[in-house]
């Protein structure tokens, strides 16, 4: 087996430049391999992907972009896309010439999102490392389904478009721009317009194709007809061939295709196989870097990380969901949060290991791996429940699994609900994990504190009173009685009461700092799941200095308030 050909500039511009984008400057170099699309931002420092190309996004006027030439030359940029018309001038072609990035302008009415898409359609580089044999399948490139719809398309002498059983475009041919405008539609959507499906529908065009094995020719469904055929790997339907037409085709080129369905069912199952070893193996490379060990520089090389600072991203999906529901939350936002991240640095590297989604971001910032996670829930809404543990920026691809330890530490403190946050890196939940930590050694040993935190949990659940949250409010409003009465919502005069009940019966004396500590650790280590206090949200605060005693000169109510 052989990887995907490499992508090159000249096979991009032949393949998008008569539908997506024409040639404004420069001359290209057909050879110039191509990795990856960056978008420009002017106010973000890019990330260094060389080989990539550059989409100027809001990037009008030759000064501009020529600016927009010289920053993607330093990138290791082949080619900038800005949006057409573009006025070339002897300052824009100075810039072409020294740097030999070449223009590209985009074709008025095309989105960016559309370009970033066929772009990234297009890139056939194999990310994760291999070999390059020069495999073939009947003589177009193993699994290239662009250059065998290219090869059909000339067969047929058509434009052609290879596409999945919901209508989305996994394949085109070049001279889309000689086809009508439902064809030009799909083909910058990457999926068929609702309207066509519709009436394909209501023509039973779908129900025929499917049954019959050889070609279908429509008529009166758009400006010009169409040829369709069913991809088919035994009973089950791959996806169809699409081919735009003048006039039905002859009973030779009728074999051709139904011949050329064939390959392309080998070249969906291949992909459809490719795309699962691919998945196992980046997550067994993942693994490696993330446990570390003399195999983790090399994987992390073959994942494209080993030269650049990255951090690490721990992703749990909490909430009280079903196994089967949550086990398919889980495996969607894998997906999800890759595309994410891939958006922003393409070489980021997500995977699922243990029951968590880890991610390999490259970053200078951990503050920007917060944003990113923050923005990824927001988007995810209330969908799924999710936090996400950030882990400390690793200089050398050997010191991520310190990073992993960092993110799984802040994940923990997360999950157990001792913070109210979603995304925390571990500076921002130290003490918390701290107290996790001893939690776990308490539980462990069957070590169950005793004293006076104790003992008013006691007599709260043999008399039913509110002794343990009286104390936890009390130190939470610093000794404030008025505050405090109002957390819990009672009279001040029976909070005084409850204060001189629970010295007595915890024998805790409230002016002695020590004891103030031993009680508020104790509170905070067995807190409960949600990380809030009985009587508030929020984390406790120790008072600081002398504490009056709060008891002197007050009258209780009567016993049966407390």
């Amino acid at each position: 087996m052989t990887a995907h050909p490499r992508a090159v500039l000249g096979r991009i511009i032949d393949d998008l430049g008569s539908t997506l984008f024409e040639l404004a400057a420069g001359t290209p170099d057909p050879d110039r391999e191509v990795t990856g699309v960056l978008i420009h931002d002017p106010h973000d420092e890019p990330a260094h992907l060389p080989g990539a190309v550059v989409l100027g996004v809001a990037v009008y006027g030759t000064p501009a972009i020529a600016t927009l030439v010289h920053r993607a030359a330093g990138l290791g940029a082949p080619a900038v896309v800005v949006r057409g018309p573009v006025v070339v001038d002897a300052d824009l072609e100075a810039a072409v010439a020294a740097t030999g990035v070449v223009v590209l302008a985009l074709t008025p009415g095309a989105s960016w999102s559309q370009v970033a898409t066929l772009l990234r359609a297009l890139l056939a580089v194999d990310e994760v490392g291999g070999t390059q044999t020069g495999e073939t399948l009947d003589g177009a490139p193993s699994g290239d389904l662009f250059a065998l719809a290219n090869a059909i398309a000339a067969l047929l002498d058509g434009p052609v478009t290879v596409e999945d059983r919901s209508g989305r475009v996994l394949a085109f041919s070049s001279r889309q721009d000689e086809a009508d405008e439902p064809r030009i539609a799909t083909i910058l959507d990457r999926q068929v317009p609702a309207e066509m499906l519709r009436i394909l529908e209501e023509r039973g065009a779908f129900h025929t194709l499917y049954r019959n094995e050889g070609p279908l020719y429509l008529a009166g469904i758009s400006e010009l007809p169409r040829v369709a055929i069913a991809v088919r790997a035994g009973d089950e339907i791959l996806g169809s061939i699409w081919v735009v037409v003048r006039a039905p085709l002859s009973a030779e080129l009728e074999r051709s295709l139904t011949e050329a369905a064939k390959v392309v069912a080998l070249h969906l199952l291949r992909r459809r196989a490719g795309a699962d070893v691919e998945r196992r193996l980046r997550t067994d490379l993942l693994a490696t870097v993330l446990e570390g060990g003399p195999a983790a520089v090399d994987a992390a090389g073959r994942l494209g990380l080993a030269h650049q600072p990255a951090c690490v991203l721990a992703l749990a999906v909490v909430g009280d969901a079903a196994p089967a529901e949550r086990t398919a939350e889980e495996h969607r936002i894998v997906d999800a949060l890759a595309l994410h991240l891939a958006a922003v640095h393409p070489r980021t590297a997500t995977a699922r290991l243990g029951g968590f989604t880890y991610a390999i971001l490259p970053t200078e910032s951990d503050a920007r791996a917060v944003r990113l996670a923050e923005e990824f829930l927001a988007r995810i809404g209330g969908r799924i429940d999710a936090v996400v543990g950030i882990g400390r920026v690793a200089a050398r691809a050997i010191d991520l699994p310190a990073s992993r330890a960092d993110a799984d530490r802040a994940l923990r403190v997360l999950r157990s609900g001792r913070a109210p946050l979603r995304v925390a890196r571990l500076c921002d939940v130290y003490v918390s994990s701290l107290l996790v930590d001893v939690a776990d050694r308490v539980a462990a040993t069957d070590d169950a504190p005793a004293g006076p935190v104790a003992r008013l949990r006691a007599y709260d659940a043999e008399h039913d009173t509110r002794l343990t949250e009286t104390l936890a409010a009390w130190l939470d409003t610093f000794g404030d009685v008025t505050a405090a009465a109002a957390a819990v919502h009672v009279h001040p005069n029976t909070f005084r009461y409850r204060l001189r009940r629970l010295s007595e019966v915890g024998a805790i004396d409230l002016t002695d700092g020590d004891a103030r500590f031993d009680a508020m650790f104790q509170l905070r280590l067995h807190a409960t799941p949600t990380g809030r206090s009985a009587h508030r949200a929020g984390d406790f605060t120790l008072p600081r200095g002398p504490v009056p005693t709060p008891v002197r000169g007050v009258v209780g109510p009567r016993a049966h308030e407390v």
